[in-house]
C-alpha cells in the first residue's frame, strides 16, 4: 500500500570541494612549521607542569597564532587612528621616564666618585648597601617582567636602573662599605640577569632556562620583601632574620610544588605572577619607609631634596599612561603609588614642615591631577569607551 507524502525541500548547503588525489597528497606531505618542530621536543621532554609555560614562551618567541578569535572578541574601536596614536604616545612617555630616573642616581654617583678620589671612603658608609641591593633586585625582577611582555620603554628604564644602581654598589665595594663576597655574588647575579633578559627579549633563550630564572627571582624577591618590611620598624620590634628565612622557604616550597604539578592551574599562575608583584611591592614599600622615618624624625625632612622628590613623581607619572593603556594593573599600581607617595607624598610632608613654599606645592599638585585627568581622557577616546570610569573598570577587573 502506498501513500503520497508531500516532500519539503530544505535549502541545501554546498559541500566543500573534494581534493583530488594529487592535491591531497601534496597537502598531506606539507612539512610542519619550524616553530612547531621547536616546540614539540621541548614540551614532550619537560615535566607536565612546564608544558603550558614552555608553549606560551615559544608562542611569544615564534609568534605562533593562538586559537582563532571570533569577530565578537575583537574590541570595537570608534577611531583606530586615535588608538594607534595614543599607543605610540604612551610608549614614548614610558621611554621618556629614563631622563628623570637617570637624574635621580647621577648626583649620588658623582658624589661617591669625588669622595673616592679624595680618599674619603668613610663618607660612602652613609649609603646603605643593603637598601641599594634591595632596589637592584627590584629592578631585575621588573626587567624580567617587562622583557617578557616586550615593553621596550619599560625595559630600557629598568635596565638603566639596574646599571646605575650597580655602579653605586661597585663604589660602595671600592670603599669597603660592602663586603667583597656579597659584591661578587651581586655582580654574578646582575651579569646573568642582564644576559638572560637580553636573550629572552630577542627570543634567543630556551624556555627551560627562562623558567629557572623566573623561579630564582621569585624566591629571592619573596625572601627580601618581608625582611625589608620588618627592618623598617626595628626600633620598636626585635631585629631578626626570621621573616626573610620563613618567607624564602615558603616561596621555594611553592615554586617546587608548582613545577612538580602539585598545584592547580590557578595556583601555578599565581606563583608565576609573584616575581612581578614582589618587585612592585618592594618599590612601593620604599616611600612608606621614608615617610615612617619622616614621622619618627621630623628634623630629617630638612635634609630631603625637593628636586629629587619631583623627579620621582615625574618619572613614575610618565609611565602611568602606558600602564593604563595596556591594562596592566601591576604596572599601574606601582607607578601610581610611587608617583603619589614617593613623590607627591614627600613633597606634602616638606610643605607641612615649611621646607617648600605653598606656591610650589600647589603647582605640583595641580600638575599631577591635570596629568592624571589627561591620561584618563585620552585613554577613554582611544579605546572608544563612554566614560573614564569604564577604562578604570577594565584596568581593575579586565574586559
Amino acid at each position: 500500500m502506498s501513500s503520497s507524502v508531500s516532500s519539503v525541500r530544505l535549502p541545501l548547503r554546498a559541500a566543500p570541494p573534494l581534493y583530488g588525489r594529487r592535491e591531497w597528497r601534496a597537502d598531506g606531505a606539507r612539512a610542519p612549521s619550524p616553530a612547531l618542530v621547536a616546540v614539540k621536543p621541548l614540551a614532550c621532554r619537560a615535566p607536565a607542569s612546564y608544558r603550558s609555560a614552555l608553549l606560551l614562551h615559544r608562542r611569544r618567541r615564534y609568534a605562533l597564532p593562538p586559537v582563532a578569535a571570533t569577530a565578537t572578541s575583537k574590541p570595537v574601536l570608534k577611531d583606530p587612528k586615535k588608538y594607534q596614536e595614543w599607543d605610540s604616545l604612551t610608549a614614548k612617555f614610558a621611554g621618556a621616564a629614563n631622563a628623570p630616573f637617570l637624574l635621580l642616581q647621577l648626583p649620588q654617583i658623582i658624589l661617591n666618585a669625588r669622595n673616592l678620589l679624595a680618599g674619603n671612603k668613610t663618607a660612602l658608609f652613609a649609603v646603605p648597601w643593603l637598601g641599594m641591593l634591595t632596589g637592584l633586585l627590584g629592578n631585575l625582577s621588573l626587567l624580567s617582567y617587562f622583557a617578557k611582555k616586550k615593553e621596550t620603554g619599560a625595559v630600557i628604564v629598568q635596565t638603566l636602573g639596574v646599571i646605575s644602581t650597580y655602579v653605586v654598589i661597585a663604589q660602595l665595594a671600592m670603599a669597603e662599605s660592602m663586603p667583597l663576597p656579597q659584591f661578587v655574588a651581586t655582580s654574578a647575579v646582575v651579569a646573568a640577569g642582564l644576559l638572560l633578559n637580553f636573550l629572552n627579549y630577542f627570543g634567543w633563550l630556551p624556555g627551560t632556562l627562562w623558567l629557572l630564572w623566573e623561579d630564582f627571582i621569585t624566591i629571592g624577591g619573596l625572601a627580601v620583601l618581608p625582611q625589608v618590611m620588618w627592618s623598617t620598624f626595628v626600633p620598636f620590634i626585635p631585629n631578626s632574620l626570621l621573616p626573610g628565612i620563613i618567607s624564602g622557604s615558603l616561596a621555594a616550597t611553592a615554586v617546587v610544588m608548582a613545577r612538580m604539578g602539585k598545584l592547580s592551574k590557578g595556583g601555578i599562575n599565581f606563583v608565576g605572577s609573584l616575581s612581578g608583584w614582589t618587585a612592585t611591592l618592594l618599590f612601593m614599600w620604599m616611600p612608606v619607609a621614608q615617610m615612617w622615618t619622616n614621622y619618627l624624625n621630623p628634623s630629617n625632612i630638612k635634609g630631603l631634596s625637593a628636586f629629587t622628590m619631583l623627579l620621582a613623581m615625574i618619572g613614575n607619572g610618565l609611565m602611568i599612561p602606558r600602564a593604563v593603556f595596556i591594562r596592566d594593573l601591576m604596572w599601574f599600581t606601582g607607578s601610581a603609588w610611587a608617583s603619589f607617595l614617593q613623590g607627591w607624598g614627600n613633597l606634602a610632608c616638606m610643605y607641612c614642615f615649611d621646607s617648600i613654599s605653598r606656591e610650589s606645592f600647589v603647582a605640583t599638585t595641580f600638575g599631577l591631577l591635570l596629568w592624571l585627568g589627561f591620561t584618563l581622557w585620552r585613554d577613554t577616546i582611544a579605546h572608544g569607551n563612554s566614560s573614564p570610569v569604564t577604562s578604570l573598570k577594565e584596568l581593575l577587573f579586565g574586559k
